[in-house]
């Protein structure tokens, strides 16, 4: 279980700061998404395959929730001085960084670039995650997947739109 109900008081505040962090720097990215989806993400052409609209706010939020909850198991194990936990601080820098590259300034292959070392600092993370922490490690596992799906498709839209 997450929370312990009956420990001592505090004792869940690093998992509930871990998760109030991780989930601040996902809504950060809203300043940029929100007055361009109607506008400018509106107008570009898409593949098939683009998901709709509604769909990425619940995959993000579950997707921060297990990174924190990752975070926080490795955290309990090393500290916060430790490669896997420096790796977790690179990979949600440049996590929130793609957001105003795509949105924001509409570079969609310099978007494409930084996404590439974001996955590999994400496989990263979950490789050094997992020689911890197993289940911390297959915590990541969906935010490899969904970033590889992400890529595909900033990838497409940078082709179909004059790449």
């Amino acid at each position: 279980m997450l929370f312990d109900r009956e420990a001592e008081p505090g004792k869940n505040r690093p998992l509930l700061a871990f998760i109030i962090l991780t989930l601040l720097v996902g809504s950060s990215g809203t300043l940029f998404t929100e007055p361009n989806i109607p506008t400018w993400y509106a107008g570009l052409t898409k593949p098939g395959f683009n998901p709709p609209n509604w769909l990425f706010g619940p995959v993000w939020t579950t997707l921060y929730i297990l990174m924190a909850v990752a975070a926080w198991r490795m955290w309990k194990r090393t500290g916060t001085k430790s490669p896997g936990m420096a790796a977790w601080g690179v990979q949600l820098a440049l996590n929130t960084l793609w957001t105003p590259l795509f949105f924001g300034a509409h570079l969609l292959l310099v978007a494409l670039v930084e996404m590439a070392l974001l996955w590999l600092a994400i496989v990263t993370t979950a490789a050094l995650f997992w020689r911890k922490d197993r289940i911390a490690g297959l915590m990541l596992l969906p935010y490899i997947a969904w970033v590889s799906f992400a890529f595909c498709l900033n990838y497409a839209i940078w082709q179909l739109n004059g790449g």
